[in-house]
């Protein structure tokens, strides 16, 4: 199942923009991050395939998600726009931000070419 991150949690997971300038990811696999918010309609239809994607993939990667209602301040530090933006975290190199509700498949073709998940 998908974890919510707060903003401690993202901090001490994933990436501790508090105190380090350059992106630097604290995270034991690939991750990818879905900014929702309970009220967008996009995003009620991202969230099952997060949700399938979790259980698919678990071991091999981590599934996040973050309520940009409750944690805007976290929102706000990644520049989210629009939702759902979807972040790709690869083990080693930058991430990725994607913005839209996508379909499964360009979850798998993100995964594989960003994350090295398959």
């Amino acid at each position: 199942m998908a974890e919510h991150l707060t903003k401690q949690a993202f901090l001490d997971k994933v990436f501790d923009y508090e105190n380090e300038k350059e992106w630097k990811f604290k995270g034991e696999l690939p991750a990818i991050i879905d900014f929702y918010a309970d009220w967008c309609g996009p995003c009620k239809m991202v969230a099952p395939i997060m949700e399938e994607l979790s259980e698919e993939y678990a071991g091999k990667m981590n599934v996040y998600k973050i309520n940009t209602e409750q944690e805007q301040e976290l929102a706000g530090a990644f520049g989210i726009a629009s939702i759902p933006s979807i972040l790709f975290i690869p083990k080693d190199g930058q991430p990725q931000m994607a913005q839209g509700a996508l379909p499964k498949d360009s979850f798998l073709n993100a995964m594989k070419d960003v994350l090295n998940v398959e």
